[in-house]
């Protein structure tokens, strides 16, 4: 007998006159240095409100150690940095500019759509829990082409909590119905590790990103290891 589909569900099996809905399995990504390599996009940025500030620009690689705390505190470690306090009404004008140029030099990670249709393709989901702004997000995934392939997408501002509070992964969770123990969490920063960790999510290091992979569940050398790792 052929499986059936059922909404928000793997096929549903028929085992002696039963059927049953195999638990859906989601992959959550992180979006900067996970998914995409957005630091020269974001050190951009930075570097526009740094001159038009009157202060010295960053080298790529500062403003990639900055990232992945969300952009307010990218900000105030920029400013901070140059022994400036900062400002919070730069704020808007910087999320605006970055919501505006998010897509020009930043692009998927090599491998990582081909891995988006591998990991579809063995029955899983996804979804994105990010400290980036919601708006500047689904700009970007839309310039690139990339929101189709996932379900929900939480940014920093969608919750009143983000990474590394594990309530911003429970709430991707939550909203796609999927408990922990058939999610993965798949990030380059500690915050990912931590939040998932605090979720009961195992945790995938994304080794080709920014960050620090100490404590996490599983590692993956590129976006091509990862089908074989998670299953």
């Amino acid at each position: 007998m052929p499986p059936h589909r059922k909404p928000g569900g793997r096929p549903v099996a028929a085992h002696r006159g039963r059927r049953y809905q195999q638990p859906m399995r989601l992959a959550i990504f992180d979006l900067d240095g996970t998914l995409v390599d957005s630091a020269p996009d974001l050190s951009a940025a930075v570097n526009r409100l740094m001159l038009a500030r009157g202060l010295a620009p960053f080298a790529l690689p500062d403003v990639a150690a900055m990232i992945g705390d969300g952009a307010r505190a990218l900000l105030d470690k920029a400013f901070t940095a140059r022994g400036v306090a900062f400002e919070e009404h730069l704020l808007p004008g910087f999320l605006a500019d970055l919501e505006a140029n998010s897509a020009v030099l930043t692009r998927p990670y090599p491998g990582m759509v081909a891995t988006l249709e591998a990991l579809t393709q063995q029955g899983w989901q996804h979804a994105i829990c990010t400290n980036k702004p919601i708006a500047a997000t689904r700009a970007l995934l839309d310039a690139l082409g990339l929101a189709p392939h996932f379900a929900l997408v939480l940014g920093g501002d969608s919750l009143p909590v983000k990474k590394p509070d594990p309530g911003h992964v429970r709430g991707i969770l939550q909203g796609m119905g999927v408990a922990p123990g058939d999610a993965v969490m798949i990030g380059d920063h500690q915050n990912d590790i931590r939040a998932a960790r605090g979720a009961g999510v195992r945790s995938v290091f994304a080794a080709w990103g920014y960050g620090d992979g100490a404590g996490a569940d599983l590692q993956a050398a590129s976006p091509a290891a990862l089908p074989a790792l998670i299953g």
